[in-house]
């Protein structure tokens, strides 16, 4: 079995370390992010909608910091929200400040019933930059 290469961010062990899963894996020219959520540094939730999607974007950011790369590398974006029909529109407000400029990644949402105690979750693929 090939071992796997794992990118793990500086802090924020505790949510990974309690649900024993990888940040992201590199392989083959690409990174896949697992999913991120607005956690604070316990792996609690930001309780505040739009506080916790900027969390939640600043851990992805450093996921992908760590394996330097930056949302710019990003090429595909999966999200997942709760109650979407509640909260898309302020999610979206919140969104365009870490996208920067068009053309943006495509993206898929998913409207879900259950995210661990999170509203909103992020997950992408993104190219390495050396490869």
């Amino acid at each position: 079995m090939t071992t796997r290469d794992v990118v793990f961010p500086a802090g924020r062990q505790a949510l990974y370390e309690r649900n024993r899963y990888s940040p992201a894996v590199r392989s083959n020219g690409f990174l896949f992010v697992s999913g991120q959520v607005g956690s604070r540094p316990d792996g609690s939730p930001e309780p505040e909608l739009k506080a916790q999607v900027r969390l939640a974007f600043e851990n992805l950011n450093a996921v992908l910091k760590a394996a330097d790369c930056s949302f710019d590398d990003v090429v595909d974006v999966t999200v997942f929200i709760v109650n979407p029909e509640e909260r898309f529109e302020t999610i979206w407000e919140v969104v365009p400040e870490y996208w920067g400029e068009a053309p943006f990644p495509n993206i898929t949402c998913v409207g879900v019933t259950w995210l661990y105690g999170f509203q909103f979750e992020i997950k992408v693929i993104a190219k390495l930059p050396d490869a």
